[in-house]
């Protein structure tokens, strides 16, 4: 059941990353806000699976380098919807 929780931990995630992801991007982005949040919750799970990689997901106070990455992932992940979307 951890999977379940990991998955909502993601989109509340993916309130606060897609959006910094979005502003991360140079340009106005043509995307819903349900496409914000999916694309921000990948790159959470994304991010924070390769902050775990390089030994930078849990450390003491604020995790930046992780906060980082998931912006990065979910930034990726929004250029990806796009794409996907076929909107320019």
């Amino acid at each position: 059941m951890s999977w379940f929780w990991t998955i909502v931990g993601a989109l509340f995630a993916g309130i606060i990353i897609g959006p910094l992801a979005r502003l991360a991007l140079p340009g106005k982005q043509d995307i819903s806000i349900i496409g914000t949040i999916i694309s921000g919750a990948v790159g959470a799970l994304v991010g924070g699976a390769i902050a775990q990689v390089l030994g930078v997901g849990d450390t003491a106070g604020i995790d930046w380098i992780k906060l980082a990455l998931q912006v990065a992932a979910g930034a990726v992940a929004v250029v990806g919807y796009m794409s996907i979307a076929g909107r320019k």
